[in-house]
C-alpha cells in the first residue's frame, strides 16, 4: 500500500479556511438571553464614508477582548454593531458621486437623494462589514443596526428631542 504526502504550500494563505472556521462560530456570538449575567457594548458605528483605519482596528480588538473574555466566563454577552450615515460627510460624498456622474444633486427630491445615500451605505457599509469581519470581530452581524433603519431613526429623533 503506497502512502501520499501531502505538501504544505509555500507561503500561508488563511483564506483557504478562516472563512469557514468565522461562519461556523457565528451562531456563538448571538446573546442566549438566558443568563443572570450580562455583558454587552455597542460597537461605535464607523461613518459609511469610505473604509476601517487602524484606530477602528485598535477599538474592535479591545472590544472583542472584552466580548471574548467575559463570553469565556459564562457570562451571556452581546456586542451590537451599527453603521453611521455620518450626515455631513456622506451627504458630500454622495452630492460628488452625483456630479461626477451629471447629476445635479440640488435638482433631485429629498427622497431620491436619500435613496442615493442608502445606495451608497450599502456600497460602502458593505465594505465596512466584510472588514470588521475579516478582523474576526464576535458581533451578532444579523442585529446589526444603520442610523438611517426606519425603526432605528425613529427612536433617535424620539431621543433628540427628549434631550433637546
Amino acid at each position: 500500500m503506497e502512502k501520499t504526502v501531502e505538501t504544505l504550500e509555500k507561503t500561508y494563505s488563511p483564506s483557504h479556511f478562516e472563512n469557514d472556521v468565522y461562519k461556523r462560530t457565528l451562531p456563538m456570538f448571538r446573546p442566549k438571553c438566558s443568563g443572570d449575567e450580562y455583558f454587552s457594548l455597542l460597537m461605535p458605528p464607523p461613518n459609511v464614508t469610505g473604509s476601517l483605519h487602524l484606530g477602528h482596528a485598535l477599538t474592535y480588538t479591545i472590544q472583542d477582548i472584552l466580548i471574548r473574555y467575559n463570553r469565556q466566563c459564562g457570562v451571556d454577552t452581546f456586542w451590537i454593531s451599527g453603521l453611521d450615515h455620518a450626515g455631513i460627510a456622506t451627504q458630500m460624498l454622495v452630492e460628488r458621486q452625483l456630479e461626477f456622474a451629471g447629476i445635479d444633486p440640488k435638482e433631485l427630491s429629498r427622497d431620491e437623494f436619500i435613496k442615493k445615500t442608502f445606495q451608497w451605505k450599502e456600497e460602502s457599509g458593505g465594505m465596512i462589514v466584510e472588514q470588521q469581519k475579516s478582523l474576526g470581530c464576535s458581533v451578532a452581524w444579523d442585529m446589526s443596526r444603520f442610523t438611517m433603519d426606519v425603526e432605528f431613526s425613529t427612536a433617535v429623533i424620539e431621543a433628540f428631542v427628549a434631550l433637546y
